[in-house]
C-alpha cells in the first residue's frame, strides 16, 4: 500500500482547516500557500471532500472552506479511504466478502487480513484533533532560554 499525493495533500488540507477552525471560512489560496501545495491540485481534491460531507463551503467574498464537524470526528483512516479508495494491502481484501476463488485454501490470507487490521486500527485511531494536540505538545516544549 502506498498513499498517493492526493491522500497526503487531502490530509494536510484538513489538518490546516482544523488548525484554523476558529477563523471562519478559509480560502483555498491561503491553505495552498501555508501548505506549499498547488491551488490547482487542491481544487481537484475539494470535490471528493465535498461529496463526502467533510467540508462546508461558502462562495463569494469571504468565501472558502471549513470542516463540517469538529476535528475529533475525522480519522486519518476515513480521510485516506475517501481519497485512496481502499487501504487494503492486497487486492483480494478490497471486496467484502472476499470474492477470490482461492480464499478457502489460501494459506497467506490470514497474513494479509492481519496486516489490513493493523493498518486500519492504526489509521482509524488517529483523529485530526490528535494530530493538532501532538503538534501543540511539540511546540509547547520548544523554548529557548
Amino acid at each position: 500500500m502506498k498513499i498517493s499525493t492526493k491522500g497526503r495533500y487531502a490530509l494536510r488540507m484538513l489538518i490546516d482547516l482544523a488548525e484554523h477552525q476558529n477563523d471562519g471560512y478559509i480560502a483555498l489560496k491561503d491553505i495552498a500557500k501555508r501548505q506549499s501545495i498547488s491551488k490547482k491540485y487542491l481544487e481537484q481534491i475539494i470535490p471528493i471532500l465535498n461529496r463526502s460531507g467533510a467540508l462546508n463551503a461558502n462562495r463569494g467574498y469571504q468565501g472558502g472552506y471549513r470542516l463540517a464537524q469538529s476535528p475529533d470526528k475525522y480519522t486519518v483512516g476515513d480521510i485516506l479511504r475517501l481519497t485512496e479508495g481502499s487501504l487494503a494491502p492486497v487486492a483480494c481484501l478490497e471486496c467484502d466478502p472476499i470474492q477470490c476463488e482461492r480464499a478457502q485454501d489460501c494459506i497467506t490470507l490470514p497474513i494479509w487480513q492481519g496486516l489490513d487490521k493493523v493498518i486500519s486500527d492504526y489509521l482509524d485511531g488517529i483523529t485530526l484533533q490528535d494530530i493538532l494536540d501532538r503538534q501543540r505538545e511539540l511546540y509547547a516544549n520548544d523554548y529557548v532560554i
